[in-house]
């Protein structure tokens, strides 16, 4: 009897150490997107996300960040929707992301959790989300909280994508920012820096791997694909076995 009764072994997949160590790595900046979560004038999770936006290009990337007024609500129109086309188009655009959400009512906002409900996790052939880096973060009007990031990293997960270990929570944002919007010194701002650095450091180390980082033997057995060596052996069994030409 075989020791692994449950398991087909020509969809079992032999880790191919060529296949992470990448010759010739990309060369562009990296591309990040960053959503934020709320609509106020004077939206502390915008402006935590564009001074973050600062450090990553100071860092050497390239940043969109996506504005989420007129984005309408899940299942109210169509994915034709220009703000939802903008949306997905970013997503499949970006190499990594950074999510930040007001906490409302010791969870993410509704804004947040509108634009990732509207980015699916696949699109025909396409996920939009699967492989990709993402950094969470916060903001709340009272004391320190993480009920939003730990929500952010629950729905991070959901979409397949590879959540970086750090992770920023500012508490009574209000205090953070002074009267230009820009952040003041703090041990908060320096968490930010921590959490875009390590940001940067992930997407450059998983970016040429992604696709071979999550590739499943689920999904390979679901979908008949055998790996590449399983099937050069099965080739040279056959040819060692078939019979010689008179």
């Amino acid at each position: 009897m075989s020791p692994f009764p449950a398991l087909d072994p020509k969809f079992l997949a032999q880790v191919d150490q060529e296949r992470l160590d990448v010759a010739a790595p990309s060369a562009h900046p990296p591309r990040i997107l960053l959503l934020y979560g709320s609509l106020r004038a004077r939206s502390f999770s915008r402006l935590l996300v564009e001074e973050a936006a600062r450090i990553l290009d100071a860092l050497g990337c390239e940043t969109r960040i996506f504005d989420p007024r007129d984005l309408p609500l899940p299942d109210a129109t169509g994915p034709d929707h220009p703000k939802v086309q903008e949306l997905r188009a970013l997503s499949q655009w970006s190499e990594g992301q950074v999510w930040c959400s007001p906490e409302r009512h010791g969870a993410i906002s509704g804004v947040m959790k509108a634009q990732i409900d509207w980015i699916p996790l696949e699109i025909g052939s396409v996920r939009p989300t699967q492989g990709k880096t993402l950094a969470v973060m916060q903001v709340s009007g009272g004391s320190q909280s993480f009920n939003a990031v730990n929500t952010l990293r629950l729905l991070g997960r959901w979409m397949r994508m590879i959540t970086i270990p750090n992770q920023s929570s500012v508490a009574m944002a209000y205090k953070e920012f002074d009267e230009n919007d820009r952040m003041k010194p703090s041990s908060y701002y320096e968490r930010v820096v921590d959490v875009m650095e390590e940001l940067v450091k992930f997407t450059l180390l998983t970016r040429d791997r992604a696709d071979y980082l999550v590739d499943r033997y689920s999904e390979r057995k679901a979908s008949g694909r055998i790996p590449e060596h399983v099937a050069l052996a099965a080739e040279a069994m056959r040819h060692e076995t078939a019979p010689a030409a008179p």
